[in-house]
Parts: structure tokens; sequence; C-alpha cells
């Protein structure tokens, strides 16, 4: 069956670009445009798609807001699109649920990627500030609230696991680098996921840098 997806944007130019570019897959379907937050809630309610792609600046409620209400519920996955990558952006987004963050910069084929791995439950994080801000934030979400504690230790091999992902690194190429079978990576993270009570792999790169686990040697 098609991916189904609401795409939320103030831009009508960018709803549009969106939506071509998604319609050209046969696994896609644009089911809902939606001009601001609000409109964006109640197409969600509407159509129950799989994924939202999410403006964080538009009008009534922006992206993050939405994020947070959708957070809870058993609805679609969220990929943030968006001009802006600041880290407080970043930082809210995805710990409020987000399955993913792109620029709209990004090409169509990171588009379509994104779109694609939100739905069978993966993130996807525009390259060029995955590790540099998930850096960058961990002193100060540390700071701010202490990281929380896995229920229980991860063994050493989810370690190694977990500090790929914090690389940025895709189940593929976690696989390929510790020579391990896809079916067992993907294992691996469902059981991280458990320990640490995280929604996605990307709150589980986030824990990596905020406890240190993802620290260089030194």
């Amino acid at each position: 069956m098609a991916i189904r997806v609401v795409i939320a944007d103030d831009q009508e130019m960018v709803r549009t670009g969106f939506r071509m570019i998604l319609e050209s897959q046969p696994d896609i379907e644009v089911v809902a445009d939606a001009p601001d937050g609000e409109a964006a809630l109640a197409a969600v309610a509407a159509h129950r798609p799989d994924v939202l792609l999410l403006d964080i600046r538009m009008p009534k409620l922006d992206g993050l807001e939405v994020t947070r209400r959708l957070a809870d519920r058993d609805g679609p996955r969220i990929v943030i699109v968006t001009t802006f990558d600041l880290d407080e952006y970043v930082h809210a987004a995805l710990h409020g649920g987000a399955s993913g963050f792109l620029l709209k910069d990004a090409s169509p084929a990171m588009l379509v990627e994104a779109v694609r791995a939100a739905a069978v439950g993966d993130s996807l994080v525009s390259p060029a500030i995955t590790v540099r801000l998930l850096r960058e934030m961990a002193p100060r979400a540390s700071a701010a609230q202490s990281t929380r504690r896995p229920t229980e230790p991860l063994t050493e091999r989810e370690q190694d696991v977990v500090r790929c992902v914090a690389r940025g690194r895709t189940n593929a190429e976690i696989a390929g680098e510790l020579f391990v079978s896809l079916s067992t990576v993907k294992t691996h993270l469902a059981n991280v996921q458990t320990k640490l009570d995280a929604r996605n792999r990307v709150e589980i790169a986030a824990w990596a840098w905020e406890s240190g686990l993802a620290a260089p040697p030194t």
C-alpha cells in the first residue's frame, strides 16, 4: 500500500513542489496539504496519514506545537522540513517526537528517503546537521536536565550500535561497520529503544551525546 502523506507549510509553492516530488513515486500518496498548524491537525484527524511533513514557522500553531500535540498519540510519523537549522529548533523537534529533520534545500531524493524512512519507523536527519547539532546540543541538554538512565545496562554490542547511530550511520552502514546482519542491527536498536524508553533513533542518538557515550576517546 502507498505511504499516505500530509504536507503542512504556509507557502503554497513549497507545498506544490513537495507534492510533485512525492507523487512522482509509485509508493507515496499525498492525501492532503495544509497552510497552517491548525489545518495540519485537522488534516491528520481527517486522513490519518502515515507521515506528516511539517514546517516549523507557520500561522496559528507552529510546527513544534503540532509535533508536541501529536507526539503521544497513535498518529503519523513527523518529518520537520524547514529553512531554519537553528539548534533550538532541532532540539525541540527531535525531543518532541519528530522522526526526521530536513532543510528545504535538501535534494528531492532525500525528501523521498525521509518519508520512506519515517513510514517504517526509522529516522533521517540532514547529514549537514546531524552530528554537529547533536554534539553541540548535548552539553546544554545535560545541563538543563538529568540524562535519562536505561532501565537495564546496555550490552557492549548495543553500545557499539548506539555510537554508530550517534554518528548518523544508517542501519545498513552499521551492519557493514560491525560485521553483523541487518536484522541483528534492528534487534539491537529495538532493545536499546526499550531500555531508554526512546521514541525513535534520533532520541537514541541524542542520548548517546548527552550521556557521553558518543564522545570520541581521549
